[in-house]
């Protein structure tokens, strides 16, 4: 198996964790908590930033004592949009799941002069991209423009049955701004229904690097670096949560040259 899949560690409590160490990268981390109703969870960021997704299901939040109260709406994350909260560096939070509840811990070097909020669905509209067979559906949850963070850029993304996504293939591997930011990231991936698969290819101009992953139903990738296109085979939409950090919090991407072509009204 690629070391870029991660599995999932178990059928509840900390199904996902993954760390800079455990990834052997600098910036990203990720974790997903599955929790039944009245079931608590808890986290100090020390000098990281967080932004707590709510995937599906509800949740009482609280950061540093200050209650957000009763977040989330929807059921399943192919409905609708998310809740997420924001956690500073340096501060405790805890979600106490009123619901059935999955949710994901985002996670990056984080900075001064940043408050705890709530990110509301309709906070970012959710985004159609692309035309025919690489139509997806995008809500930024922290987008690069909403200067709300230090380091985490947080993304979700549907992609329907038979689509393409991620694609054309881009890369953000190198610090080379304006033209190229320096990313890692991370996808989680969801199926409907279930028993599903995709596609996601990660691979660099050279084939240094470059593997084809089936992912299923709450695996995790990894993107070091490279192009990272993602096929939803025919029957199963996908969902996943993007998690990016680096040096500098800008999604500048590079396309790969021999597929630019494809970029006309896609």
């Amino acid at each position: 198996m690629s070391k870029l899949l991660v599995k999932p560690k178990a059928k509840s409590g900390l199904m996902q964790n993954v760390t800079p160490e455990s990834a052997g990268w600098t910036y990203v981390g990720f974790a997903l908590e599955r929790l039944k109703a009245g079931e608590t969870t808890e986290g100090e960021t020390g000098d990281r930033e967080v932004c707590l997704v709510l995937v599906s299901g509800k949740a009482k939040v609280t950061v540093d004592g200050e209650s957000f109260g009763e977040l989330g709406e929807r059921m399943t994350p192919f409905e609708g949009q998310p809740y997420a909260v924001y956690v500073p560096k340096g501060s405790r939070w805890q979600a106490t799941a009123t619901s059935d509840l999955d949710l994901a811990i985002c996670s990056a070097p984080g900075g001064d002069g940043f408050k705890a909020k709530v990110i509301a669905p309709g906070t970012h509209p959710q985004m159609t991209r692309g035309k025919g067979t690489n139509t997806r559906y995008v809500t930024n949850i922290m987008p690069e423009d909403d200067g709300s963070a230090q380091s985490l850029l947080v993304v979700e993304v549907i992609t329907p049955g038979g689509h393409t996504s991620s694609y054309p293939p881009h890369k953000h591997d190198q610090d080379d701004l304006p033209a190229e930011s320096y990313l890692e990231e991370t996808y989680y991936h969801r199926l409907n229904p279930p028993q599903g698969f995709a596609m996601q290819r990660v691979y660099t101009d050279d084939r240094s690097l470059d593997e084809t992953m089936a992912v299923e139903d709450g695996d995790v990738t990894l993107v070091p670096r490279g192009y990272h296109p993602v096929a939803a085979v025919h029957g199963y939409d996908v969902y996943y949560l993007n998690v990016m950090a680096g040096p500098t919090r800008i999604w500048k991407f590079h396309n790969a040259p021999e597929h630019e072509w494809l970029f006309t009204g896609v």
